[in-house]
């Protein structure tokens, strides 16, 4: 389905709240694409450098953050979720864009995609081109990223992000590629659609829970539990599952290997960190596919939850955020499930 500019008794009315990254930043040469400098254009900057924007809706702006995405805390997402939120509750804005490093664009594309209450349109969109490149792909993508909030086709469809002319869900989308243009797709379900000419093309919709139909509420959240990372291989031992629950994890999510296996030495580490009360999703360091519960491993039997398709990264927002509601691994799972 495709959908023109929403016809409105007002011009959309959109915020773009900045947060740093690539398209924020400048190299010392416009081939530079590589090691450039930490962000330093503003939210202002970002946006009279494309005139065009005014074409398509009112558009103020705020910058919330300057930093590199993947330096960003649970705390900055806090912070980042509550305003959004806060931004969409009001009256006299009809979307959000927000600006972002494409490094962990993915993580906090989910943790919006959890945390947003409104089903007004939220749009993320980053660069893999510092402003300063020749053939910067920032501009182009904050076109389209203003051109998505305002049209009313996005009403409803969750947190979305727009680079490189496509159109994912925040819960689908993964950086693939390093420092491509094309660094962005939606490996397992597909991209939702595209953007031609401005004018937002949808083709598919998100069918899993999101933004106004989620359980999580930030505005009850003090701090996220810590959850961390593991990684399988040929080889792999339990030594940083062990320094993880003395270092005080609630959570670890390890990226098995196939459908979410690991060998028998992690497994013993993971069984002692669920007996320490240690919740232990299941994820795999494959790209794409489905972790299946009671596949691999006899998940019931060993309290464990299988992260279902969500990538590992991906899958340690999602448990955070349920170890902020439960302790139950059936609800846990449960959530996964659904989310």
């Amino acid at each position: 389905m495709s959908a023109t500019h929403p016809s409105r008794a007002h011009r959309p009315r959109i915020v773009v709240v900045a947060t740093g990254g690539t398209i924020a930043s400048e190299g010392s040469t416009p081939t530079q694409t590589v090691g450039y400098a930490r962000p330093a254009l503003g939210a202002d900057a970002l946006v009279g450098a494309v005139p065009s924007l005014a074409t398509l809706a009112d558009v103020r702006t705020e910058q919330l953050f300057q930093v590199l995405s993947g330096h960003l805390s649970s705390a900055n997402w806090l912070v980042l979720a509550r305003r959004v939120n806060a931004l969409l509750a009001l009256d006299d804005v009809d979307g959000v864009v927000v600006t972002h490093g494409t490094d962990a664009l993915e993580e906090t594309a989910t943790w919006l995609t959890l945390t947003v209450r409104s089903v007004k349109p939220v749009v993320m969109t980053g660069a893999m081109r510092p402003a300063s490149a020749l053939s910067a792909d920032g501009p182009m993508n904050l076109f389209n990223a203003v051109a998505l909030a305002a049209s009313r086709a996005a009403t409803g469809m969750g947190v979305l992000v727009t680079l490189n002319d496509a159109i994912h869900a925040g819960r689908d989308v993964a950086k693939l590629r390093t420092a491509s243009p094309d660094a962005f797709d939606s490996p397992e379900f597909g991209r939702l659609g595209r953007m031609q000419g401005g004018v937002a093309q949808f083709h598919r919709r998100p069918s899993r829970r999101h933004t106004a139909d989620s359980e999580f509420d930030v505005d009850a959240i003090a701090a996220l539990p810590r959850v961390d990372i593991t990684v399988s291989h040929v080889g792999a031992t339990r030594v940083p599952i062990d320094a993880l629950v003395a270092a005080g994890a609630r959570g670890i999510v390890n990226a098995g290997v196939g459908q979410g296996d690991v060998t028998p030495d992690v497994l013993e580490g993971l069984k002692e960190a669920r007996r320490r009360g240690v919740h232990v999703v299941r994820a795999s360091r494959v790209p794409g596919g489905t972790v299946v519960a009671n596949g691999a491993l006899p998940d019931d039997a060993l309290g464990f939850v299988a992260a279902d398709t969500l990538n590992p990264q991906k899958a340690r927002v999602l448990l955070m955020l349920a170890l902020t509601v439960t302790d139950d691994v059936r609800e846990i799972q449960r959530i996964f499930h659904e989310y």
